[in-house]
């Protein structure tokens, strides 16, 4: 049989950390819905990318689903978002009844193609949103994609799920929008007990 190669391997601390604080947990009767852990999570998130609030929610799809809410996301409005990605990316657009619209990706990055993103607004000009994501700790070519919702006047989301840790041009991404979500789940680059904590981090106060 061949060796596998895991998409995200589990890692545990040596020192024990992880069981430290699920022990914490317990003792403290802090398992749900909320505690100081999860407090703690939001405030160290944000202060480690830069960004000024995180917010921890019950998954990746909520944190996304919640800034196409903030983004005026409704019944009939198209969303731009790219084609290679999880579900999750497209499920909250749905939920809104409005209608994805798919995005090729660059060679290059393997992320949302900046040319493809272009072209897309020739053909549907009045999108409401794009929801950008981040694959496999890659990060997209996010100066001409900002360049060209700025130019649109769309609101531009980050889906950071796949990318925490991953600067671009020395800047974390998720932190060049008002929104960016980090979603934390087994296979993510940040994992949390149960289905995992995700999180919306916006710079504006």
């Amino acid at each position: 049989m061949p060796k596998k190669i895991w998409l995200s391997s589990p890692h545990m601390s040596g020192e024990g950390y992880e069981l430290q604080y699920v022990k914490e947990a317990f003792d403290t009767n802090w398992i749900a819905p909320l505690g100081p852990n999860v407090d703690a999570f939001e405030k160290e998130l944000a202060a480690w990318v830069g960004a000024k609030h995180a917010a921890a929610l019950s998954s990746g799809t909520a944190a996304i689903h919640m800034a196409l809410k903030a983004a005026g996301v409704e019944k009939g409005d198209l969303v731009f978002c790219q084609s290679l990605t999880f579900s999750a990316t497209a499920n909250p657009i749905v939920y809104q009844n409005a209608t994805p619209v798919f995005i090729d990706s660059d060679l290059k990055t393997w992320n949302m193609d900046p040319q493809a993103l272009e072209d897309a607004f020739k053909k549907y000009p009045n999108p409401k949103a794009v929801i950008l994501t981040h694959l496999y700790g890659l990060s997209a070519d996010l100066d001409p994609i900002m360049r060209i919702c700025q130019d649109h006047n769309v609101t531009l989301i980050e889906d950071a799920a796949e990318s925490l840790g991953t600067k671009y041009k020395g800047k974390y991404t998720g932190t060049f929008v008002n929104t960016a979500c980090f979603p934390s789940t087994a296979t993510r680059s940040s994992r949390r007990q149960a289905e995992g904590c995700s999180s919306q981090v916006t710079k504006k106060g």
